[in-house]
């Protein structure tokens, strides 16, 4: 094991608790003094619980000693994200106008993580409203990503993956509509999975609240970590059935054995060019699941195109009316901006956001799937990338409509996936000019054990090692003195 408490994986920590080997108030008191630490030149946690992160170890520490049954993640410290329902806080959503939005009831994914037994040390960062891949607000200001401050950590959930690619928790809990748990663990050089809708039990709002129904059917609640063994420990812990949520399926996380282990690649599909280094990362990483024993062959999916299409007329265009007004009276320059520019390039792509074309979208959804669910019936997994670039420059999104447009472009990976339902593992691969560069692996509904297991075979292989302390953080520390 590493020298640092706060090095350790979940799964280290958990079983060193379990075993007393070291006590929660430990591990929480030294995940605790490396935030203190890093936090105040990375910003990824917006709020930090020090006072209840140890008062809750030490409620874990009694009940450990007295003999109960303890969750998978029994005193191990553990980040939420501001946009989620925490009981006790604010879900601030990073809106300014929300700081005193406190709640009294978790939302059924952090009821879970409580009932684990994890322990809440800070609240990540988002961008306001959640929806940029540049995390920054007016109200707790810019994370920045810790391997390379002038690039961004990722959103919605750039404080998640930058706080657990720094050891500010082992596992961050992250939400994915568009690539808001993968593209920052791709970005930070960690590990992030978007499970199926279905596996992990949400709701947002009071819940007598409707949720509008792309949010239903694509929006999900999943673990960000430094390793694939954490992710899925986090996965488990999530993933416990919880009534408050209609759409929750009660899947085992283990499926039946597949046969042969096959594995398609698919590099392009005539939306974004891609960058050499993210090719690259793509071609090492099928060659490295060949040497493990998979038969791999490239294929074409054009239906991946159409999904991405439909998932920014569907969502951005029709469905966005509600939090446009909500963004325009309550936002940031910078998301009226983004949220603006991304209109604009939704408006070059389709003409018609109407109801008919709201209700064919969705029939043609059923299609796509049928499709991808067929194909995925011959392979164990589908290896794409995470984005056609490589980590977007600070403020893309914000710069003119053409740059807008080029950032939309390279998210189709994530989009189209988002809009199909089928889950997606975001996994580190190399370094390119300093800055990790990650794959996304896909797998059939439910079978997260799959795309686990390939998953396994890249980490085992790659160059990308977290935690990290940023590499401005020296300048950082002498400014400051």
């Amino acid at each position: 094991m590493p020298d640092e408490i706060w090095q350790w994986s979940a799964v280290q920590t958990a079983d060193a608790i379990r075993n007393g080997l070291i006590s929660s108030r430990e591990a929480v008191a030294a995940t605790l003094r490396r935030i203190e630490e890093v936090n105040p030149v990375v910003n990824a946690l917006a709020e930090v619980l020090t006072d209840d992160a140890l008062a809750t170890a030490d409620e874990a520490d009694a009940r450990r000693r007295s003999g109960e049954l303890l969750g998978p993640l029994h005193g191990v410290p553990v980040t939420t994200k501001i946009n989620s329902d925490q009981a006790g806080r604010a879900t601030t959503n990073g809106v300014a106008a929300f700081r005193d939005a406190v709640v009294q009831v978790d939302a059924p994914h952090i009821e879970n993580l409580r009932a684990a037994g994890a322990v809440f040390v800070g609240r990540s960062n988002t961008p306001s409203f959640s929806i940029r891949w540049f995390t920054d607000n007016q109200l707790h200001g810019r994370t920045l990503n810790p391997w390379n401050r002038e690039r961004t950590p990722g959103g919605s959930s750039g404080g998640a993956a930058a706080a657990t690619a720094t050891g500010m928790g082992t596992i961050g809990h992250g939400n994915d509509i568009g690539g808001s748990i993968r593209y920052p663990a791709a970005a930070c050089g960690v590990v992030g999975l978007r499970p199926t809708p279905g596996r992990v039990p949400h709701w947002y709002g009071p819940w007598d609240t409707d949720m509008l129904l792309g949010t239903q059917l694509m929006e999900v609640e999943g673990p960000i970590a430094r390793t694939v063994a954490d992710v899925e420990l986090g996965l488990r812990a999530m993933a416990a059935p919880n009534p408050r949520d209609p759409s929750y399926v009660p899947v085992p996380l283990q499926g039946l054995p597949r046969g042969r282990r096959r594995a398609a690649v698919l590099r392009d599909v005539g939306v974004a060019s891609l960058d050499p280094a993210v090719d690259a990362a793509i071609t090492t990483a099928a060659g490295w699941l060949q040497d493990a024993g998979y038969e791999v062959e490239e294929v074409e999916l054009p239906l991946f195109a159409e999904a991405w299409r439909l998932w920014w007329q569907l969502v951005q265009g029709v469905e966005f009316d509600d939090l446009g007004r909500l963004i325009e009276e309550h936002g940031d320059d910078a998301i009226r901006r983004s949220a603006d520019l991304q209109f604009a390039v939704t408006k070059r792509m389709h003409s018609d956001f109407g109801l008919d074309a709201y209700v064919r979208g969705y029939g043609r959804r059923g299609t796509l799937m049928r499709s991808l669910q067929l194909f995925l019936q011959d392979f164990q997994v589908l290896l794409t990338p995470v984005s056609a670039e490589r980590t977007f420059e600070i403020d893309a999104d914000v710069q003119d409509v053409d740059r807008m447009e080029q950032v939309i472009n390279a998210q189709w990976p994530m989009m189209s996936l988002a809009f199909l339902g089928f889950p997606g593992l975001s996994v580190p691969v190399s370094r390119g000019d300093g800055l990790p560069i990650g794959v996304q692996l896909v797998g059939q509904k439910f079978r997260e054990d799959l795309v686990l297991q390939a998953g396994r075979v890249i980490e085992a292989r790659n160059d990308v090692s977290a935690p990290i302390t940023p590499s401005f953080y020296a300048v950082a520390e002498t400014a400051r003195r």
